[in-house]
């Protein structure tokens, strides 16, 4: 089944919609510039919910270019199962997370081997956008996505949303996908009605 990762939580709403609608996945998005950045303390406050109401969700961390300790701390603060590594981070530095990190990578990766691991996701591929860290809405590469799907247990993201998201699962085959703004009501604002929507497309290629 494919697996699915709603990201960019900013509330407990959200964040019980999102498992509501459901999500296996949620993210949390720890780059200030982002419109979905979320405090730690926040974070720990929604986690703490999460995890005692609902113990089968896995909760992610998205970080750009952050220093292993910051992550780390993060990591332990909100009680976080993975941290996603979606800058310009080294295969050395997710070494240091013992298999509790996975790289992003904007567009196509020349060699994504130094960077996979044996636990799924392998990684997350994203659209490339200059200077943008994702939830640009733009759409990845579905066709480098699908060959590499083939090998990896990928994450596919960048602009997926409730109109196209069939046909991304479709085409690509991913292990899982990952949406942000492709069903919010506003940035760093989930739509409830979407994120349900988003889940139904999902699920119906499947059956």
């Amino acid at each position: 089944m494919t697996k699915i990762k709603i990201c960019g939580i900013k509330t407990l709403n959200d964040a019980l919609a999102a498992i509501d609608a459901g999500a296996d996945y949620l993210g949390f998005n720890f780059y200030p510039k982002s419109p979905r950045f979320v405090e730690k303390q926040t974070c720990a406050e929604i986690t703490a919910v999460v995890k005692s109401k609902h113990p089968q969700i896995k909760l992610v961390g998205v970080f750009v270019n952050s220093s292993v300790e910051d992550v780390k701390d993060i990591l332990a603060v909100c009680s976080l199962d993975l941290a996603q590594l979606h800058g310009d981070e080294t295969s050395e530095m997710l070494k240091a997370f013992d298999g509790k990190a996975f790289k992003a990578f904007r567009g196509i990766p020349e060699n994504t081997n130094v960077f996979a691991r044996d636990e799924s996701p392998a990684f997350l591929l994203d659209a490339s956008v200059k200077g943008v860290y994702g939830g640009s809405g733009v759409t990845a590469d579905w066709d480098g996505a699908a060959e590499l799907a083939k090998n990896y247990p990928l994450l596919l993201a960048g602009g997926l949303t409730p109109d196209n998201v069939a046909q991304a699962v479709s085409r690509v085959k991913p292990w899982g996908v990952d949406v942000a703004s492709g069903v919010e009501s506003a940035p760093g604002q989930k739509d409830a009605r979407k994120m349900v929507e988003f889940v139904k497309e999902v699920r119906g290629v499947e059956n």
